[in-house]
């Protein structure tokens, strides 16, 4: 039987990313790990993009719209929901979450979630970087992946 796994090469990938500016001291380290990530791995920054949007919530909104354009091999989305006093943060780690995947299935493209939803912002400090490892770089990762592969099934 024929397997086929994703390899971690990006020159020839096309990436877009989305990052949310609310949190931003997060969502910046996030979007450094990123780019790391895609330097290490060959991907020419000429076949990229990074799109800013306000909050969670409009992540998703755009990151279908890049998925679906045909012009990215993968959507690498970025930004940090940091739990408050009110049930705010339930309602936008979950409605952000679900629109992202809605966003992958409907467009065939990896839509890779880099949001990190924390009980405290030194717990996703910690996770953008400080002290155990930067998601941001395990989403890159994940999108170079999942890009590589889909290519090979076609």
């Amino acid at each position: 039987m024929k397997e086929v796994t994703g390899k971690y090469e990006a020159a020839e990938l096309k990436i877009a990313l989305v990052v949310s500016r609310f949190n931003e001291l997060i969502s910046q380290k996030l979007l450094d790990g990123a780019l790391d990530c895609l330097q290490r791995h060959n991907f020419d920054e000429k076949n990229g993009v990074v799109a800013w949007v306000p909050g969670a919530l409009e992540l998703s909104v755009v990151a279908k719209q890049l998925a679906a354009s045909g012009k990215y091999n993968a959507v690498i989305v970025l930004g940090a929901v940091i739990q408050g006093e009110t049930a705010h943060f339930d309602i936008v780690a979950a409605e952000s979450a679900k629109g992202l995947t809605l966003a992958s299935l409907e467009t065939g493209v990896p839509v890779v979630n880099g949001v990190l939803t924390t009980a405290t912002t030194e717990q996703a400090l910690a996770r953008a970087g400080v002290k155990s490892g930067n998601k941001g770089f395990e989403a890159a990762m994940t999108a170079i992946e999942m890009a590589d592969l889909l290519k090979q099934l076609k």
